[in-house]
Order: C-alpha cells, then sequence, then structure tokens
C-alpha cells in the first residue's frame, strides 16, 4: 500500500469533488484510531494508496462517497477501513452491509475486515451461494456487525426472515459496475427499499458508465466523488503486446511462450467455460500444470484452485471472466487474453489482475482475424496503440 502519484478526483455529472490528498501522506495521519494502525502496521503497512488517502478520511466524516479507480488500487480497504472504525465498541447488530459481484470477492471482503479489524472483535460474515444456508443462518440470527453478502443469496435469506437490517448504518455497493453487468440492479433495488434512508452509502467502482452514475443518483445522497486516474485507463504498470494468431493455433502459441519465456505465475482468460477446460488439457499436454477456474466449478473446488494459485503451487489458472474482479493475487506476472473480450472495459478489468501494487507486469493478447476489430477498439477505449509481435509459424498467412 505505498503512495505514488495520483491525479486530482474529477467531478462528475455535478457531483461533488474530493480534493486530492498529498502523496507522502501516512496512515497516522488520517485521524485513525491506535488500535487501527496497530492493525495496519501488523499487516506491513504505513502509506495509504491514493484512493486510501482521499477516500477514508472523507467516510470517517460520514459523507457518502463515490470512490472510482481501477482493479489494484486499494478500494477493499478504503471502505473497510473507516467502516471497522465506526463500528468498533456498538452492539452486535448488523450495522454495515457490503454488496458484492461475486462470492470470491465476498470472501476477499471478509478477510480484509478481518485483517484490518483484527484488534477491534466485530464479527462478520460472509453471504454468497453455493453453498449451504444453516451456518449463514445461525450468525446472521446470533447476531453480526458486518454483513458481506451477493445480492441473490442475501434476498433469500431476508425472505427467510433472516436478516435484520434495522440498525444498519452503512451500506457499500463494491465493484457497482461488475454488479450491473451481471444483472444485479433489480436485486439491489429490492435491498435497498429494506433499508434506513438516512444510512451513510459507500460506491465504489473501477469505471463509470452511465448506469452506474444513475445508481448514484439513486442511492447516494451529496456524495464526494474520489477519482484516481482516468475512467478506463489501462494500468501503468503493465506491458501490452498482441500476438496475431489463427484461432486454431493459439493452444501451441500459449504453450510455445510459456516454454521459450520464464512465466512465474499466469492468468489467462478464455471466452467460454469449454475453452478454459480445452486449454488446460493443452497446457498438460505440453508439460505444463495448469488449473481452470468457471462457474461450473463448486465453490469448493473454485476456492481449492485459488489456493493452490495463490500459494504458487500452480503456477497457471485459466479462467472465465468470473476472475477478472475480485481477485486480489499480487504476484501474477502475466495475464494472456487467449480470447480477445468483446468489451473494451473487460480488458481493462482482465489485465488488472497483474501489475498490482506498484509492481509490472505483462499483459498478452492472442489474435484471430476475426477479432482485430475488437483489439482496435481496446486500443481506442486504453488512448494508445499495442504493439504486435509476429511468432513464426503463428502469426496470418505464415
Amino acid at each position: 500500500m505505498n503512495s505514488n502519484e495520483q491525479e486530482s478526483p474529477t467531478p462528475s455529472g455535478g457531483l461533488a469533488a474530493a480534493e486530492a490528498a498529498t502523496s507522502d501522506v501516512t496512515f497516522s495521519e488520517l485521524g485513525l484510531s491506535a488500535a487501527m494502525l496497530r492493525a495496519l502496521t501488523d499487516a506491513g503497512y504505513t502509506r495509504p494508496t491514493p484512493i486510501q488517502a482521499q477516500a477514508v478520511p472523507l467516510a470517517l466524516k460520514g459523507r457518502d462517497l463515490m470512490g472510482l479507480a481501477m482493479t489494484g488500487t486499494g478500494k477493499t480497504a478504503a471502505f473497510t477501513i473507516p467502516i471497522i472504525e465506526r463500528l468498533t465498541g456498538g452492539p452486535k447488530r448488523t450495522r454495515a452491509l457490503i454488496l458484492t459481484p461475486t462470492r470470491e470477492l465476498c470472501q476477499q471482503v471478509e478477510e480484509s475486515f478481518r485483517k484490518y479489524g483484527r484488534h477491534s472483535k466485530l464479527a462478520v460474515i460472509s453471504v454468497y451461494g453455493g453453498v449451504g444456508y444453516d451456518p449463514q443462518t445461525k450468525a446472521l440470527r446470533g447476531g453480526v456487525d458486518v454483513v458481506v453478502a451477493t445480492p441473490g443469496r442475501l434476498i433469500d435469506h431476508i425472505e427467510r426472515g433472516n436478516a435484520d437490517f434495522r440498525e444498519l448504518e452503512v451500506l457499500v455497493l463494491d465493484e457497482a459496475d461488475r454488479m450491473l453487468d451481471m444483472g444485479f440492479a433489480p436485486q439491489i433495488s429490492k435491498i435497498v427499499a429494506r433499508l434506513d434512508q438516512f444510512r451513510q452509502t459507500l460506491l465504489f467502482s473501477a469505471t463509470m458508465p452511465p448506469e452506474v452514475e444513475a445508481l448514484a443518483r439513486k442511492y447516494l445522497r451529496k456524495p464526494a466523488v474520489v477519482q484516481v486516474g482516468r475512467r478506463s485507463a489501462a494500468a501503468t504498470t503493465v506491458q501490452h503486446f498482441v500476438y496475431p494468431c489463427p484461432k486454431e493455433k493459439k493452444a501451441d502459441l500459449l504453450v510455445k511462450l510459456m516454454t521459450d519465456h520464464p512465466m512465474d505465475s499466469v492468468l489467462v482468460f478464455t471466452r467460454t467455460k469449454a475453452g478454459a477446460d480445452r486449454v488446460v488439457r493443452a497446457l498438460e499436454r505440453g508439460g505444463i500444470e495448469a488449473d481452470a477456474l468457471h462457474a461450473d466449478k463448486t465453490q469448493g473446488q473454485r476456492a481449492q484452485v485459488l489456493a493452490s494459485f495463490k500459494d504458487g503451487k500452480t503456477k497457471v489458472l485459466v479462467a472465465t471472466d468470473i476472475a477478472q474482479r475480485g481477485l486480489d493475487i499480487s504476484h501474477i506476472t502475466h495475464v494472456i487474453n487467449y480470447d480477445v473480450p468483446q468489451q473494451a472495459e473487460d480488458y481493462v478489468h482482465r489485465i488488472g489482475r497483474t501489475g498490482r501494487a506498484a509492481r509490472t507486469g505483462d499483459a498478452f493478447t492472442f489474435m484471430c482475424a476475426d477479432e482485430i476489430a475488437m483489439v482496435r477498439t481496446i486500443e481506442r477505449v486504453i488512448g494508445k496503440e499495442i504493439p504486435r509481435i509476429s511468432v513464426a509459424g503463428f502469426d496470418f498467412g505464415t
């Protein structure tokens, strides 16, 4: 969490903008408690990232807030830290609700609360699908301070009478753009309708399409806007390359690149679940150990695959876009777009899995003839041309 240069936040659509924090600010200057500073020190952090330096003081004041920053910039700590500070010492009732798009992100947000709240004794639970209801029901009815949930499973618990939000003080809409992409707008509306309108609401997003701004106008009251970097900006710590390659030769190109070049930790994106499984089989035939991550895996299988990749036991993780957001794995050295993403914004999210926390990374995109137009759209969105690399025997016409 080292703070680097940052841009001043830019107002959007008339929303109030926050003043930029200085780049040399430390956590001790943000008005945090001794217990929180001790937890941050225990975790090895002394300086906030730009989004944290700007967002934390505003959230501590009770302001509604919209935080806009690309992936890997520390948005999760930007809301977990002030929430922990606000709730410490209060009654065991649900006073904070964080809505996230995926179960993996739920788990990571819960982990963040436990890391920074280790001296606060807050009770935190993750609520998501793919696992049994009973442990979640018991925790919700027993009383917890913080609920981190995916919208669908949370509505199930609300309809069963398990969730009580009468004492709720803070709502967080995390990865708001991704939740809208996944069609959660009706569920979000249904959940928010049950909450106190005088709550504090924090919205965090990597991008700011019109739908996210509409969501902010609907649920936030005179929010401050904290923006780090321009919208749709690709991480500056990542080098981008495009490899022209016929579709039928992509698997062989992937094996060749991984055999010829040192790659410590590789995240490969495919468009489909079947495609991810095919790529894993191709890598294994080439003597490269790999795992697949997609929605056909059970929750237990997904957790095991992620743990193996995170621990470095598995070198290559082949995933559908289920993994493009919310994966907080700092050591990924390469992101490979085996299939070009159909949305330019998805390219930004995918490559944001590498080059995190000021580290450098490489993003390779395999482009067949049918994907040329999509690559050109990506280049327009990120504001630069991506160099092409021709590999003998793989480029078009060779």
